[in-house]
């Protein structure tokens, strides 16, 4: 039977955030175990710290040891080590867009600029700490994963130049690089983001064979390669934009290059689901359908679509052909 008093609960998952936000976990750790003491190097109102940690005691989260007397116990100590629950950070954001979900089912348009003053990727640009943040978030989850790969129709052999499209900081490109070692690649991306790929970039040893173009991918990309990568990006954009990054793709390709999207298209028949994507940047998971009309209006034709063995469901395009 499914608890919707459970599902339906906010305060567990804000006093998780809160807790961790103060850094409750390390500052015990660190021998502040006692409420007045705890509240004062978390910087924080005693009374108000001690009913979210007695919620939390409640659900498992922590113990008190004697009253006002709080300690860790497993369930705290990975709260600790979870990434993005800092209400200060990129989680922070993500937590707050939540709220605006009612907006965007209303209009079908992200409401984040009424939260926090700007659309969302003008927001990252204006906070370059939240900027490296969501790097990290997107990171090899969402950029690559070691040994990644994508199988092309026509395979790799002919494939000399890669254009990573809104790559974030190379660990996609760096991985097929690795894999692919007669390839070399471009990363593209805006200037702060590739600024943070040399690290990933050197360790890979790919340096000699990966360059770097710090820009929109509304703006002309590096003309001339055989792949064009867009993994993760199709999905951050509404129709409008998702043509025009399409058409900047095709303007750029050769006449037989290929351009392969992973992320932001699903096969017709999957199941509808809602990310933070939608809200955030009023992104779109089009059904293949749908993504067909989008590329035939970008001057692409859909020449493959396939979940691949890796689970990814991968639609390559190219450049339609001119007649007459």
């Amino acid at each position: 039977m499914v608890d919707l008093e459970r599902m339906l609960d906010l305060a567990t998952p804000w006093c998780l955030r809160v807790a961790a936000t103060l850094r409750i976990p390390e500052h015990i750790a660190a021998g502040h175990a006692g409420l007045t003491d705890l509240a004062a190097v978390a910087g924080c109102d005693a009374d108000a710290l001690h009913a979210v940690l007695g919620h939390l005691v409640s659900q498992g989260v922590f113990t008190e040891e004697s009253p006002g007397r709080f300690a860790c116990n497993q369930a705290a100590e990975q709260l600790a080590s979870v990434p993005f629950l800092d209400l200060d950070g990129i989680g922070g954001r993500m937590a707050h867009t939540w709220g605006t979900l009612l907006d965007y089912v209303r209009t079908g348009q992200p409401a984040y600029q009424q939260v926090f003053g700007r659309p969302f990727w003008e927001d990252l640009a204006a906070h370059p700490r939240i900027g490296a943040e969501f790097d990290a978030l997107m990171g090899p989850a969402g950029h690559g994963v070691p040994d990644f790969d994508i199988e092309l129709s026509d395979g790799w052999d002919r494939v000399r130049t890669v254009v990573d499209v809104g790559g974030g900081t190379g660990a996609m490109l760096a991985s097929l690089l690795r894999r692919h070692r007669h390839a070399r690649g471009i990363l593209v991306d805006l200037p702060g983001t590739v600024a943070r790929a040399g690290e990933i970039i050197e360790s890979s040893g790919v340096g000699g064979r990966m360059t770097v173009e710090g820009q929109s991918f509304f703006d002309p990309l590096p003309a001339g390669a055989d792949l064009y990568l867009l993994k993760s990006v199709l999905n951050d954009w509404p129709d409008e934009p998702t043509v025009a990054i399409l058409q900047r793709c095709g303007e750029a390709a050769h006449p037989t290059a290929a351009i392969a999207i992973l992320g932001g298209v699903s096969a017709d028949e999957a199941p509808r689901s809602l990310g933070i994507d939608m809200l955030v940047a009023g992104g779109k998971t089009s059904t293949l359908t749908q993504f067909t009309e989008l590329a035939r209006r970008a001057g692409l034709d859909v020449i493959a679509a396939r979940t691949q063995s890796s689970g990814r469901f991968v639609v390559e395009c190219r450049p339609r052909a001119v007649t007459g």
